[in-house]
């Protein structure tokens, strides 16, 4: 049994979920997003301890792939209900020196070092605000916002000698030692 997939996912006031043929619609203060369910996994909006709920379930809870889908689907859908009422923030830090970071519109600008700046379009839904050397990236959709800040890192991930790059904020960067100089000469 897939302990994820068997939890609760509450409503919160202010969000509406809409579920027909294997897709749930979830609408709510900050926006609305939607998503196409594997078809072996079926939700239910029902009424559990008191209050409003969604409830996931699978057509065959021994078969292994089915488990799977069991619980990423209660993942995708408890993280489509949190983004449409709080949101996700992903936050990178730019390290080295002269690397810049700013923010136009729906693009990034950043200079990493190239001979060039660097621009990055931003996709629809997702924002993004700079405050000294870190990048906060800002969106509903979960997936949207990791994937964005994943590319932006990747643009020059940082490297263990100095630590240059762009790393996420919570990310610990393993240092190497570099040459040492011989003791005798």
């Amino acid at each position: 049994m897939s302990r994820i997939g068997k939890k609760f996912i509450p409503i919160p006031s202010g969000v509406d979920v809409t579920l027909e043929n294997g897709r749930v619609d979830v609408r709510g203060p900050k926006g609305s997003l939607s998503h196409k369910l594997h078809s072996h996994v079926s939700v239910a909006i029902e009424d559990v301890d008191g209050g409003k709920g969604i409830v996931v379930s699978v057509r065959n809870p021994d078969a292994v792939g089915d488990r799977a889908q069991w619980g990423t689907a209660r993942a995708v859908v408890a993280n489509m209900v949190t983004g449409v009422t709080a949101g996700f923030t992903r936050s990178l830090e730019i390290n080295g020196v002269g690397f810049r970071v700013s923010v136009q519109g729906q693009k990034v600008v950043l200079n990493l070092g190239f001979s060039h700046d660097v621009e990055y379009e931003l996709p629809a839904g997702v924002s993004a605000t700079v405050e000294k050397n870190v990048l906060t990236i800002i969106g509903i959709d979960r997936e949207v916002v990791g994937q964005t800040a994943a590319h932006i890192r990747k643009l020059r991930v940082p490297e263990p000698y100095k630590g240059k790059g762009i790393k996420y904020t919570d990310e610990t960067i393993r240092r190497k030692a570099g040459k040492a100089a011989k003791a005798g000469e």
